[in-house]
């Protein structure tokens, strides 16, 4: 099975100029964590409601002045939507995250590809508990 065939299409993004309260009231209207960065087509980072907690909240940052670049997570761990479903789920438990950005074979982002997508959309139910496993093991 490919990639394609599980993953969220057409995911919603914010630029890294937004605030972080732009990308908050995002991440609350569409009940999602992730939203990828983007700079017209090309991925630029990911941010997380954990970023906005951990990296802004925390440290007192306001989300109505603080841009999302200022908090997004550059480490971006990518497959493309041609790939088989397996290679997906080695990519996630060997970087252990619990989601991947989808890319065509231009770069540009497709989707999302998440624990969820392979928990309800494969046919093996291990798999998303493997990946689990393994991306809440401690490094």
């Amino acid at each position: 099975m490919l990639v394609k065939a599980i993953m969220t299409h057409n995911a919603e993004v914010v630029s890294p100029g937004d605030t972080l309260e732009q990308a908050a009231r995002k991440m609350e209207e569409l009940n999602i964590g992730p939203l990828p960065v983007c700079e017209g087509h090309r991925v630029v980072g990911i941010l997380t409601d954990r970023d906005i907690t951990v990296r802004a909240t925390a440290a007192g940052s306001d989300p109505k002045e603080t841009l999302v670049y200022e908090a997004m997570s550059l480490d971006i761990v990518t497959c493309f939507e041609d790939q088989d479903v397996n290679e997906a789920v080695r990519l996630m438990k060997e970087r252990q995250i619990r989601r991947l950005l989808v890319m065509n074979r231009a770069n540009e982002l497709v989707g999302i590809v998440s624990l969820a997508d392979l928990a309800t959309e494969t046919r093996d139910p291990e798999q998303p508990g493997e990946v689990l496993r393994k991306v809440s093991e401690s490094t």
